[in-house]
């Protein structure tokens, strides 16, 4: 080839934005608390018992981590158990949710998407990027083409060298 030809960069000419919910993965720690030891023969939480654990816990342990409570158990767990931890848990915690690893993980993200600046996107051509190595949830996937398709030009899934068309805005 001569050099009167040089290679053109077709995908860095296009002016698609890459969104990789991998590099935005938010880091830290994540710790499920289970109430499961804190039950009364494995079928009930007593008000009493949650109490002293909460007075006695050691709630700093959580700083700066990802929480969700949870029960591995399937017992009478009254709403408020779950509200009661979840007060103890705010002032060192990250971020508190109720669920098991999974809803962590799908409520991280959700909080993340809210979040997240659209302003960058407005009238873009996007591409999310699909692979990755981190357990980035669906859920993260679909709120955040519900978040971008009011303001982006196009959205597509995969790699800006081979994508999946998802969207393009009508011409006006």
């Amino acid at each position: 080839m001569s050099d009167n030809n040089p290679i053109l960069n077709k995908v860095a000419a296009s002016g698609i934005i890459t969104i990789d919910l991998e590099e935005m993965y938010p880091q830290g720690e994540r710790v499920v608390l289970d109430l499961k030891p804190l039950l009364w023969q494995e079928v009930a939480l007593k008000e009493d018992d949650l109490r002293d654990f909460c007075k006695a816990h050691d709630w700093a342990q959580y700083n700066g981590k990802f929480v969700a409570v949870h029960c591995s158990a399937d017992a009478i767990i009254p709403t408020w158990a779950f509200m009661l931890v979840a007060t103890h848990l705010q002032p060192h915690a990250a971020f508190v949710t109720q669920g098991g690893s999974d809803q962590l993980e799908r409520a991280i993200f959700t909080r993340f998407v809210q979040q997240l600046d659209i302003g960058p996107y407005q009238q873009a051509r996007v591409v999310v990027k699909g692979c990755s190595k981190l357990p980035v949830p669906l859920n993260a996937y679909v709120e955040l083409s519900a978040k971008l398709l009011p303001v982006v030009k196009s959205l597509m899934f995969g790699e800006p060298c081979s994508t999946v068309p998802l969207y393009k805005a009508p011409k006006v």
